[in-house]
């Protein structure tokens, strides 16, 4: 139900889920109630004081004006009704949009994450490959470098080369020493020389011109030497880790380059010499002969060096094609390395604006569902609204609220079920309040104040009836009984099962409510003193279930304790000679209700192993008294487990089954008469024609609150008495029995208990 707020400020009007802005009818889904509404719109100081508005008459009898008060109160009230429908019509559209919305932006968000699943695999693959081929890459550079290696060992032995022809050149000098000092014991033979002076000279000049065409081949050498210095200092500049051989190298060279000169300079030496042969012709003439042979030796090592050089020369051009082979490669690898640098920073470009779109997805998401809770508490308060204000219209017509609940299929159910036999609507106007049942193929509808489905829990069922309970409290009788065909669930509900709190019954449940209630109240004033009277009615016999002698209690119709039933002018019962204890805790009446179930009768039958045999009434009756105020309430709360109905052709009752079956049959018959003539309004209503009905009466057609739950059975071979127990039920709802009225400002005369 709609209560103040909680941080003391008034709310405004009810507003969209979508916004803060306020909504009115004309916004809502369009309906056949909002034309009828037109453009009212209802907050929550209109609502409140439309619930305690008070009707203003100057003549307490006149029926008349009573009437029309009630029937503009009424009007009103349904139009405030039909404007939180078409309200509560908006919230659940609008509701059904934002789910729509959520689902939508989930959806791409695991697209996102999909998407950027891929990604990753696709780059982790590339940056593989890349790996690969830098490892190859190296190893290809470090065979290069071996080749490398193996290159600058051909360069050394080379220079060993060009130091043995050294070592011989210096050898020829000596031996040039020996010649001259020989040349000069050969004076005595010049004259034989003469002739061949000629010869020589021609021969000399042979030699220079060999000489030179030397002195030529080396200058051409020198500059293929320093075109292969500037081509290797380029291939340094690329290659940083090849530049200390490649300078090796070129100091080799510039060693050879060396040697030659010193080559050079020994041929000018020869020169001199021979131009001193010239002026000593006659020492020449042995020498000569001995020079051509020497010369001829070092013609032979010079063609040789000549053909190492150009050896040297094809190497070092081989060198400089896998040199530029190597840095074409590099640049190749470099090109790549580049362009997977750049998908790389197109995918982490790509990345990052994927994981900004999925923040923002995220944002909307929490958005949404925040927008979803605030819809969804709003729809839970307009229907606690539209409860309260159903159950005010309800208690201003005066009918008796019904409660519709279906309990599970049994597992031996299951396996013999004929089908499903029981559908629940699911339109906006039968929602949570309708149900069907099929029987020989035709369909039947009903319509109650509240419906559970088999899989409603204990605190579902009690959380409905509340409310209900706290009016006993606040000074009103309330009634709530339970009724419906044996092994329906009836005792389920009203007293759950023992020893399990999450299954505990309707009766725990409103006992731990009053008394947390009242531990509540005691800061405002209020005290309360609470009484509790259990008894049963078994084969139309008062049986009191506290009473201490519980023999005599048993042979009541052999001549015991005879409890009897009266009605005062104020419409309060009383059973004489009835038990009645004062209680002050929970657990002290969860104490009197065990000892009371475990003496209540129940026996087996074929329908139930645990059928309860008798009609079972809790009452607690409320003195409440307010030390500030002075205001005093009396409230009565009665909780009924009535006996299942049952027919013998199913039951298989004999003996003392088949009399209490009969017995509760013309009891729950009698109530089924009772019904009957209070829906018809007729005069005589037979309250006296069962203990049962004479005690339910003030319930029946007093002032008080009174609710029936209905409990039935899915099984389809209980389709016939689950459609009786639902007609009875509508039956009860049409009833009209007056108008509750509160029990204030008065006080008990005497310590007998009224239990209605």
């Amino acid at each position: 139900m709609v209560g103040t707020a909680t941080n003391g400020r008034s709310r405004q009007a009810f507003s969209l889920v979508n916004g803060g802005h306020d909504m009115g009818p004309n916004s809502a889904p369009a309906s056949n109630a909002g034309s009828e509404c037109g453009g009212i719109e209802f907050t929550r100081e209109d609502v409140e004081a439309l619930l305690n508005e008070k009707p203003k008459r100057k003549d307490r009898f006149n029926l008349k004006e009573k009437c029309d008060l009630l029937t503009d109160y009424i009007k009103r009230l349904k139009l405030c009704i039909r404007w939180f429908q078409e309200l509560e019509q908006s919230y659940l559209f609008e509701h059904e949009k934002l789910q729509d919305r959520l689902d939508d932006a989930e959806h791409r968000c695991s697209e996102t994450e999909i998407l950027l699943k891929s990604k990753e695999e696709e780059l982790n693959s590339i940056i593989t490959e890349l790996k690969k081929n830098y490892a190859s890459l190296q190893d290809k550079f470090s065979q290069e470098e071996l080749d490398k290696l193996a290159a600058m060992e051909s360069l050394t032995s080379e220079r060993e080369a060009r130091l043995n022809i050294e070592r011989s050149q210096t050898s020829l000098s000596e031996e040039l020493g020996r010649t001259q000092r020989e040349l000069s014991s050969a004076n005595q033979k010049m004259s034989s020389l003469n002739d061949m002076y000629k010869r020589l000279q021609d021969y000399i000049a042979s030699l220079q011109q060999y000489n030179s065409k030397l002195h030529t081949d080396l200058s051409t050498v020198e500059d293929d030497l320093k075109r292969v210095e500037k081509e290797k200092a380029s291939m340094v500049e690329n290659l940083s880790m090849l530049r200390g051989q490649l300078t090796m190298c070129r100091a080799s060279h510039d060693e050879a380059v060396k040697q030659r000169d010193n080559l050079v300079n020994d041929v000018a030496s020869l020169r001199v010499e021979l131009q001193q042969l010239r002026d000593d012709r006659d020492r020449l003439l042995l020498q000569v002969q001995t020079l051509a042979a020497e010369v001829v030796k070092y013609k032979e090592s010079t063609e040789t060096s000549c053909s190492e050089l150009d050896n040297l020369t094809t190497k070092t051009n081989e060198l400089e094609e896998k040199c530029m082979s190597q840095s074409n490669e590099i640049r190749t690898l470099k090109d790549q390395l580049r362009n997977a640098e750049k998908k790389l920073q197109l995918s982490d470009l790509s990345a990052v604006e994927t994981r900004t779109e999925y923040e923002e997805l995220k944002n909307l998401i929490s958005l949404l569902q925040n927008r979803l809770a605030d819809a969804e508490s709003k729809v839970i308060e307009g229907e606690m609204l539209r409860k309260k204000l159903h159950n005010t219209i309800l208690e201003l017509k005066g009918n008796i609220r019904v409660f519709c609940r279906v309990r599970p299929l049994l597992p031996d159910e299951g396996s013999i079920s004929e089908g499903k036999i029981i559908s629940y609507p699911t339109s906006m106007e039968a929602l949570g309040r309708g149900i069907d049942l099929v029987q020989s193929g035709q369909k039947h509808s009903f319509t109650f104040d509240k419906v559970f489905m088999p899989d409603a829990s204990q605190e579902d069922v009690f959380v409905e009836i509340s409310q209900l309970v706290q009016s006993a409290l606040d000074g009103y009788k309330v009634c709530i009984f339970a009724y419906g065909q044996t092994g329906s669930g009836k005792t389920y509900t009203m007293m759950g099962k023992p020893g399990l709190p999450e299954l505990k019954g309707l009766i725990p449940r409103s006992l731990e409510q009053i008394f947390q209630t009242r531990q509540s109240l005691q800061p405002q004033g209020w005290k309360y003193e609470m009484q509790v009277s259990m008894l049963e009615i078994y084969n139309e016999t008062i049986r009191d279930l506290l009473s201490t002698n519980r023999s005599t209690d048993v042979l009541n119709s052999g001549g015991g304790k005879q409890y009897t039933i009266k009605h005062d002018v104020n419409g309060n019962t009383q059973v004489s000679d009835l038990t009645i204890v004062d209680v002050r805790s929970a657990k002290e009446v969860s104490f009197l209700l065990n000892q009371a179930t475990n003496i209540r009768s129940v026996g087996k039958t074929q329908m139930n192993e645990q059928s309860s045999r008798s009609h079972f009434v809790f009452t607690l009756r409320i003195s409440g008294v307010n030390e500030s105020t002075d205001q005093q309430v009396q409230g009565v709360l009665n909780l009924i487990d009535l006996a299942g109905s049952e027919r013998l052709s199913k039951s298989g009752s004999t003996g003392d089954r088949l009399k209490e079956t009969q017995a509760i049959n013309k009891s729950l018959s009698s109530l089924s008469d009772v019904i009957f003539a209070l829906a018809k309004k007729e005069d005589y209503v037979p309250f006296r024609n069962s203990k049962l009905t004479y005690l339910l009466q003030p319930c029946l057609g007093g002032d008080s609150k009174t609710l029936m739950f209905v409990n039935i059975s899915p099984d389809a071979s209980s389709a016939g008495e689950s459609l009786c127990s639902l007609r009875f039920a509508a039956r009860v709802n049409a009833c009209e029995i007056g108008v509750p009225r509160r029990q204030a400002n008065m006080r008990p005369s005497d310590s007998s208990l009224s239990y209605y």
